[in-house]
This record gives structure tokens, C-alpha cells and sequence, in this order.
């Protein structure tokens, strides 16, 4: 079973094959790398304004094939808006796939009719901290890198959200949550969206299959007397969601809630399904 992203009306799957995606950003058309797609196209691509060229030694570069598209521009997704700016790692500052999690985090924080308290872990950007915002809870929003966390203030900021209902904090993602349980700080959802390898503000390593049991444990510490959920993100295509699902079935996670695992991905206008990630989710 895979899950799609729906409801989208600025971002587009055109087409996915030979290794490659054919999007379109609000009006801007890109051709990007995805190793998922290696199926043939399902018809000959027209020239793209920009084009993301993988390297052999690692990385890649950008061919801007349209002089007339600026370094960035702006998209919106139901009532919240984003910043897109291509980087140098082909990613646009944004995962449309999310939009499956989006969507049901806010429905639960709604559902709930109370005040509610979120930590968004490796939170990137902040699609899920608009999305949670949006639904009217408080997020706290953590992540290593300093330049991801501006961007996400600039979207908050875009989208018009409160500003006394978050908090944007760089930090070491785990030594922040050991922190937040010696404070005795609690939290209604916690969110987390690891990466397979990454490095803290102070030079921290990390590896998902070393940390992610550790810091999941930890996080449940966390969780308030009247939880609502706690939601793992990953790409990683060495794991599958089982996996995922394991690290939640072996923690000590209040007994009254259920887990769910699945795929996430997009249907592209040709019709064919790009698979993009996976879930693992703990709710009440």
C-alpha cells in the first residue's frame, strides 16, 4: 500500500523515468534526479527551465536553461506558503510528498479541541511546523543547521502564523530532547524526519541506525499525560517501513495507542505512482 499526496495545486508530477522527475514548480519546470524512477519515460521531455545534473565524484550542479527564473519564488499548499529555491543538493527547500502527513497531523491537532503542544525534530524548512501551526498548535521546531532554520522563519513569516506559538531553535537534536526531560517538559506530538547522516551544531554525528532507537526512546519521555502522536519520517531505501515500525513497537509508548506504517508518494500526470518515502506513525 502506498499513500499519495493529494490536494497540491502549485507542484506537479509530470513525468518520472531514466532516472529523473519532470516537475513543475508554481510556473517554473525542473528535471531532477530520483533513483526510484528507473522505468522508462512516458514521453519525450521537452526542455526544462532548470536541470539538476548529478556528478560522478558526488554531488551535482544546476543548468539554468531559462534566464528569466529568478534564484526563488514562492508556492502555497492549502493555507500555508513557502519559499522554493533550488540548493546544491537538487533538493527546492520542500518535500510535496509530506503533504500525506501534513494533512493528517493537522486533522488530529483539530480533532483534539484543546491546546496542543508539538516538537518538530530534523524539522528542515518547517513543512510540518506550518502545517501544525496552521491547525492552531505550538510547535517547537529544532534542527542543526542554522541556514534551514532561517528558511523556516522566512515561512512562517509568509504564511502569516503567529509568532508566539513557535519556537525555531538550533540545536543538537537529542541532547535537546534529554534537555527538554530534565526540564520536564512535555509534548502532545512529536515529529521527526531523520536523515541517514548528518552532523549537529557542535560537530555531533549522527547515524540513523546507530541513534534513531536511542533518540526515539528518549522521545517518548516526552510525550504529555494525553498524547496525540508520534510520527517518523524517512527515504531511506536500505530500511523498509517494518523497520520503522519496529523502533515504535519496542519502545515504551502509552499502551492505548495503535502503529501505522506505509509508503508515501505522487502520482504523476502520465499516471504512474513515484514512490517517495515511508511512515512509521504511533497514534491515540
Amino acid at each position: 500500500m502506498i499513500r499519495l499526496a493529494e490536494g497540491w495545486k502549485d507542484y506537479v508530477l509530470l513525468d518520472a523515468g531514466e532516472g529523473e522527475k519532470l516537475e513543475m514548480w508554481g510556473k517554473v519546470k525542473v528535471i531532477r534526479p530520483d533513483p526510484q524512477a528507473f522505468w522508462p519515460r512516458s514521453y519525450p521531455w521537452e526542455k526544462p527551465d532548470m536541470h539538476y545534473h548529478r556528478s560522478k565524484s558526488g554531488g551535482g550542479t544546476w543548468e539554468i536553461l531559462n534566464r528569466n527564473v529568478p534564484n526563488a519564488w514562492k508556492i502555497g499548499y492549502d493555507n500555508i506558503r513557502f519559499h522554493v529555491r533550488p540548493t546544491g543538493f537538487k533538493h527546492m527547500g520542500l518535500f510535496p510528498e509530506q503533504a500525506v502527513n501534513w494533512q493528517w497531523m493537522a486533522q488530529k491537532i483539530r480533532d483534539a479541541k484543546r491546546p496542543i503542544k508539538i516538537l518538530n525534530l530534523f524539522a528542515y524548512t518547517g513543512g510540518a511546523t506550518l502545517a501544525c501551526l496552521s491547525a492552531g498548535a505550538d510547535v517547537t521546531h529544532v534542527d542543526a543547521a542554522k541556514g534551514m532554520n532561517q528558511q523556516a522563519r522566512d515561512n512562517i513569516a509568509l504564511s502569516g502564523l503567529a509568532k508566539g506559538q513557535n519556537r525555531v531553535l538550533t540545536d543538537d537534536v537529542l541532547k535537546f530532547v534529554r534537555r527538554e526531560a530534565r526540564r520536564g517538559n512535555k509534548y502532545d506530538g512529536i515529529i521527526m524526519d531523520p536523515p541517514v547522516f548528518g552532523r549537529g551544531p557542535g560537530g555531533e554525528m549522527w547515524k540513523l541506525e546507530e541513534g534513531l532507537f536511542e533518540l526515539v526512546k528518549a522521545c517518548a519521555k516526552l510525550l504529555s499525560n494525553h498524547p496525540l502522536f508520534m510520527l517518523i519520517n524517512a527515504y531511506t531505501a536500505g530500511f523498509s517501513p517494518a523497520a520503522y515500525g519496529n523502533i515504535l513497537k519496542l519502545t515504551h509508548l502509552p499502551a492505548q495507542g495503535k502503529i501505522d506504517t506505509c509508503e508515501i508518494g505522487i502520482k504523476s500526470k502520465s499516471g504512474l505512482i513515484l514512490p517517495c518515502g515511508m511512515y512509521a506513525r504511533w497514534e491515540v
